[in-house]
């Protein structure tokens, strides 16, 4: 029988203090507080991104190593991209954040970088431009800055962050709250089993449409991830800017 996780004192500490009720002192000292925090960081994400130009972001697992055939993959896929116009943005951290990073970064490009403050992890890593590397940290004010910034979305394997960041965009995009932008998931293998349950699970429940499988690309190469994005824009003969 599998053993019971104890939680540590910092956890049950959290746990006990979601049912204690405050008092308005305690309301005007911390959670009033936190609304000035979320503000600033709103505030300095709009700042130095609103002219970075035409960017890509990179989803992916941070536990990805640089042996990795992911990683690799990740890297070039951010190389081309740079060379056909569009800037990389990526959660900054290790894993394929890095390799995204360091892809654009060694095409010469722009190189951004989305930083979350974790217990366990992460800095940003090295191959980000130092004055576009960004730290947060709420997790929604950060998700906000990939979804207000970013033309299009490659979507590497990852664990529950990426899927996360998956949905979210594709929600968006269903719901009709930002613009109908690319969204390439890599990997036919690692994201087979996912779709199907989509198809077979959502789609037969009723829970989406068949026709929001329209808003997903499944590609298996560096070349065909750059060429869905080339695609859609060259409908609307847009062409990145720098």
């Amino acid at each position: 029988m599998e053993r019971e996780k104890v939680p540590s004192m910092e956890e049950e500490h959290k746990i006990r203090k979601a049912f204690k009720d405050k008092d308005w002192t305690e309301i005007k000292s911390s959670d009033s507080w936190v609304i000035f925090k979320v503000m600033s960081e709103f505030v300095q994400g709009f700042e130095k991104l609103s002219k970075i130009g035409p960017c890509v972001t990179i989803f992916g697992s941070a536990r990805t190593q640089p042996e990795h055939p992911y990683y690799k993959m990740a890297e070039d896929i951010a190389f081309k991209l740079v060379h056909h116009g569009y800037g990389v943005i990526t959660g900054g951290g290790p894993g394929i954040m890095e390799a995204g990073n360091k892809g654009a970064h060694r095409a010469g490009g722009k190189s951004v970088g989305l930083n979350i403050f974790l217990p366990h992890e992460q800095k940003g890593n090295i191959y980000i431009d130092p004055e576009k590397l960004i730290s947060f940290d709420y997790f929604f004010v950060r998700k906000v800055m990939f979804v207000k910034y970013s033309q299009g979305y490659i979507v590497m394997p990852g664990g529950f962050g990426t899927l996360d960041e998956l949905t979210e965009a594709i929600t968006l995009i269903q719901t009709q709250k930002i613009g109908r932008f690319p969204i390439v998931l890599v990997g036919k293998e690692f994201w087979g089993g996912v779709l199907d349950w989509f198809r077979n699970t959502l789609v037969n429940e009723k829970m989406i449409d068949i026709e929001d499988f329209d808003l997903i690309n499944l590609v298996d190469t560096p070349e065909e991830a750059v060429k869905v994005i080339d695609d859609f824009y060259s409908k609307y003969l847009l062409v990145p800017n720098f």
